[in-house]
């Protein structure tokens, strides 16, 4: 039965003793986390097309839930970059409305993974693959902020990169040199800040300073487009810029606006149309949140239960859409700070909630002031950490050419296609290098006479051959195609299977036609060495030993001796049966 990770953390404080100083860690790791969390959770929920309000919303309600229901003592949920190049295209197809009941089925997926404990399968996503595409979701996010950053005016919102890049280079005449200063501060900042300070988060510093860049600017004379002048809300019929300082209610989705401005009709159209998003944002954030939680294990040397993480997300998934937060994921960048902060249970991912509560309640008139460009400037360093530079070109230079082809091959769909196309065929392409390498690892050997490895001593009428390796669909044709190719004279053929660790049901099928080919010539076949399992296997296929035709031996010596007394038989004028 799946454990709560609140129960897992408290029992392991127990053991290991909860005092004052892993109350105190919690609480620092949450208020560090919080003051980073603040501002990416708006500038994720600006990049995605939605208020934000939202990505706020997503912290306040998906995190603490997360945290409480989860597999993961240190993973901390949110937003995060990795779902921008998703969920921008479904807000732009089906509005606020139909983002926030995506992620909704998108939950209730990642529920059925965890139910069917499909957590461990995650493991078994190459690493080219991963990298491939993380990499191509950075360059494209960087690709976005280019519109704030510089302040370009477009004339309309592609979906396709290539489109995006086309009417980019068409805008750049329109650039305001206001917001191209504010993100040159953010951007020095945020460079600069780790190394100066390394303990203390740079996001809202870097932020800050673009702030007072921003007025410093407009004081100028220099326009510099803010968060109020971009989003604004009601209350009681009167308009008021930026953010509302009030928490969220509940909404059925479909109740909040669709691409026109009206409420969605929930159908099931609406909802085969969803199906497919929703698959891949339960997917990835599948991935991402095992990815983070190993990567928290192997700071903390702590173990995580991944089919409870995924129980997880899917709850937080599930609730945080009714109350306005869009999708939600463990964050590595947030985690790692978590746990170099000090965390110790999950009190510290609720913590941070509390303080992004704390801005929603008191913070929000000041977040109008902060400019689009500075918010920018934060998640291109986002998109630069997350294409993680360094490791593709270390993996170009090092790796073998077909992890370098499937990366490439992921970041290039990720970045012209989209990242599901990109997986899907990563993984094919993955697996097929993989069969050929396995392939590669069987092949036949002919034990002939001379060779310190073969038969002493054997007839002309016999022959003898090794298999090494797996016997599967991609190895059997080349290993067992050498069992036909001998002299016609030959009357008894051994074959030596000792190194064969297991075959599947093409090379069971093939044994089986060479059986009958063998029947048919009057050729006695001498298995060596089988092991346990693979003997299970023949005889649950129905090769059963068979006088004078197929029998077991287990070793060479035994094998030799068959084989002389079956040639003793022929020659004598009997049959080899």
């Amino acid at each position: 039965m799946t454990r709560l990770p609140l129960f897992a953390a408290w029992r392991l404080a127990r053991q290991s003793g909860y005092d004052g100083r892993a109350l105190r860690g919690d609480i620092a790791a949450g208020l560090t986390v919080g003051i980073i969390a603040i501002p990416l959770a708006m500038a994720l929920a600006i990049a995605v097309g939605v208020a934000p309000q939202h990505g706020l919303y997503t912290v306040l309600i998906a995190a603490p839930l997360i945290a409480l229901t989860g597999g993961s003592r240190f993973n901390v949920s949110g937003p995060t970059a990795a779902f921008v190049v998703i969920l921008l295209p479904i807000t732009q197809s089906f509005g606020l409305g139909g983002l926030l009941l995506c992620t909704l089925l998108a939950g209730l997926i990642l529920i059925t993974f965890g139910l069917l404990r499909a957590g461990r399968l995650i493991a078994y996503v190459p690493y080219p693959v991963t990298l491939g595409f993380t990499a191509g979701i950075g360059i494209v996010i960087a690709t976005l902020q280019l519109k704030d950053l510089l302040g370009l005016t477009l004339e309309a919102s592609p979906q396709h990169y290539v489109d995006q890049l086309r009417l980019l280079a068409l805008a750049l005449p329109s650039a305001q040199a206001g917001d191209a200063l504010v993100a040159g501060v953010c951007l020095a900042v945020l460079i600069a800040w780790p190394r100066l300070v390394p303990k203390v988060p740079g996001h809202l510093v870097a932020l800050t300073a673009g702030a007072l860049a921003g007025l410093v600017l407009e004081a100028l004379g220099l326009s510099v487009a803010t968060l109020g002048e971009r989003f604004s809300y009601s209350l009681d019929g009167i308009s008021h810029p930026g953010l509302p300082p009030m928490l969220p209610s509940f909404t059925w989705p479909w109740l909040l606006p669709g691409p026109d401005g009206q409420p969605l009709v929930l159908s099931f159209e609406l909802l085969r149309q969803l199906l497919a998003p929703a698959f891949a944002i339960a997917m990835l954030g599948a991935i991402e949140s095992l990815l983070c939680a190993v990567v928290a294990d192997g700071m903390t040397g702590s173990t995580h239960d991944p089919n409870a993480e995924l129980i997880g997300q899917g709850i937080g998934n599930l609730v945080a859409p009714l109350f306005g937060g869009i999708t939600a994921t463990a964050a590595i960048a947030r985690t790692a700070a978590n746990v170099r902060a000090g965390a110790f249970s999950p009190l510290a991912a609720i913590t941070h909630a509390g303080v992004v509560l704390v801005a929603i309640l008191w913070l929000a008139p000041l977040f109008s002031y902060l400019p689009m460009a500075a918010l920018a400037a934060l998640l291109l360093m986002v998109a630069w950490n997350m294409s993680e530079a360094p490791h593709v070109l270390r993996t170009l230079r090092i790796a073998p050419r077909g992890d370098v082809l499937v990366l490439v091959t992921c970041l290039v769909l990720t970045v012209l296609f989209d990242m599901v196309l990109a997986v899907g065929v990563g993984l094919l392409l993955a697996a097929g290098l993989f069969i050929k390498r396995m392939g590669e690892l069987t092949g036949t050997t002919s034990l002939r006479h001379g060779r310190t490895d073969g038969f002493p001593d054997l007839p002309a009428h016999v022959a003898a051959y090794a298999i090494r390796g797996p016997l599967f669909f991609g190895a059997v044709e080349k290993a067992l195609g050498a069992l036909r190719r001998f002299n016609p004279e030959i009357r008894v053929v051994i074959v030596d299977i000792s190194e064969v660790p297991l075959l599947d049901m093409t090379a069971l099928a093939a044994l089986e036609d060479l059986l009958h080919e063998y029947r048919r010539q009057g050729i006695a076949l001498i298995l060596c060495g089988t092991s346990a399992s693979v003997r299970l296997k023949l005889r649950r296929a129905g090769i059963h030993r068979l006088p004078g035709r197929l029998h077991y031996v287990r070793d060479r010596g035994q094998a030799r001796n068959r084989a002389l007394h079956l040639v003793s038989e022929t020659t004598a004028g009997e049959p080899a049966g």
